[in-house]
């Protein structure tokens, strides 16, 4: 898939990172570790140069992961040197903004690796397992609607002591119409209930660009989550501990917002806004399902999860919402060539909230905004529905 890197890509570009915008323009007499990967590893900046097209990474054979193991302690070395040098004439706070901004690519790109990883794994007949299984058990629990009473609230960040994406900023005032949210994440059972109903068959509930694609013969055939099939009246998915059958009681995952979307109108509900996650998220605590606990998919239900009013608001799945990719009031991108870091991909996207299991706990905030245009599948996105109140 055009969208999928190999994990060695994403190792060599989070280093490209910081030996193009930290070690070449700050470290006196910086050697390059090979010219090339400043082509091979450039992943859309063109301030920097011309990117080695996307859907041709999966081809390079070379280099080694040898190789990119030792391009990255080649820039190791060089960011030492560069942090203890008191040689630097740079503005204030610059070196210490761009490392910042580095590690957090970073985590995004780790984040990247068990998606993509997943999609090469979860294509082979073989189903690979890639971990051990260190699965959470889910538990069913009924959902109900909690209600908000609205108003004019804030939503966003300013820039301060803590790291933030230029996304994310500049707090702002928004005006929300009472509504209410789902308790909990959609489960695989709930999403079972459309797929039996003829959900992908009954063009009433899909948006028009989302019905042409399902229609389209050039197109994948879609009748499920990606991941799952069906064999014997069993619904069975991949997961990167093997193929097993589908847990009812867990969050579904790996839908589009099309599908989403879809099945939110089935249920006579929509998706929320993402001013509206955003109001209802931002005095709980970032807790949940995450990288951290070592299960790289949905679990349900854990104990802390249950005693909040809204659960798997954090980890989990990503939680599809109607909002569309586009800048705040004021919003201004970073300066230079980092300017290229999130604004110019504000257009046919839509917004996606909370984080999930393959997101690091200590990466995700409410005000956290991710984006995927609307087909979308391969990350680990699910859905919370919403209604007006």
């Amino acid at each position: 898939m055009d969208d999928a890197s190999p994990p060695k890509w994403h190792l060599a570009h989070t280093t490209w990172f910081f030996e193009t915008f930290l070690l070449r323009p700050y470290l006196d007499a910086y050697q390059v570790f090979h010219p090339a990967f400043e082509t091979l590893f450039n992943s859309y900046y063109n301030g920097v140069g011309q990117p080695f097209a996307r859907a041709r990474r999966g081809f390079l054979s070379r280099p080694t992961l040898q190789e990119i193991f030792d391009y990255r302690a080649h820039v190791d070395a060089g960011m030492v040197k560069l942090l203890e040098s008191s040689e630097a004439s740079v503005p204030d706070g610059e070196i210490a903004f761009k490392l910042t901004l580095g590690l957090h690519h970073e985590q995004q790109h780790q984040e990247l690796i068990l998606t993509d990883l997943k999609y090469n794994l979860g294509h082979n007949p073989l189903k690979p397992v890639y971990v051990a299984s260190q699965r959470i058990a889910s538990t069913e629990k009924a959902s109900r609607w909690i209600g908000f009473e609205g108003g004019l609230v804030e939503i966003g960040t300013s820039v301060g002591e803590s790291f933030v994406f230029d996304n994310e900023t500049p707090r702002h005032k928004v005006f929300l119409e009472p509504y209410k949210l789902s308790s909990q994440l959609v489960t695989n059972g709930e999403y079972i209930a459309f797929i039996e109903d003829g959900g992908y068959q009954r063009a009433e509930f899909w948006l028009s660009d989302g019905w042409s694609r399902l229609q389209n013969p050039q197109n994948e055939k879609i009748a499920m989550p990606l991941y799952w099939r069906k064999q014997d009246g069993l619904y069975f998915h991949y997961t990167l501990s093997g193929e097993r059958i589908v847990d009812p009681f867990e969050p579904v995952c790996h839908v589009s917002g099309y599908e989403a979307d879809a099945y939110a109108r089935w249920k006579r509900c929509r998706l929320p806004l993402e001013a509206e996650w955003e109001h209802a998220a931002a005095s709980r605590k970032v807790q949940g399902n995450f990288v951290e606990s070592g299960c790289y998919h949905p679990s349900g239900h854990t104990r802390d999860q249950c005693e909040d009013e809204l659960a798997g608001l954090f980890g989990d799945v990503w939680e599809w919402t109607s909002t569309g990719y586009a800048p705040y009031p004021g919003y201004k991108t970073f300066d230079g060539q980092l300017g290229e870091y999130n604004g110019k991909f504000m257009a046919n996207q839509l917004v996606l909230r909370g984080g999930s299991c393959a997101s690091s706990i200590n990466h995700i905030r409410a005000t956290y905004r991710n984006f995927f245009y609307p087909p979308d599948r391969w990350q680990f996105s699910g859905i919370r529905l919403a209604e007006d109140a």
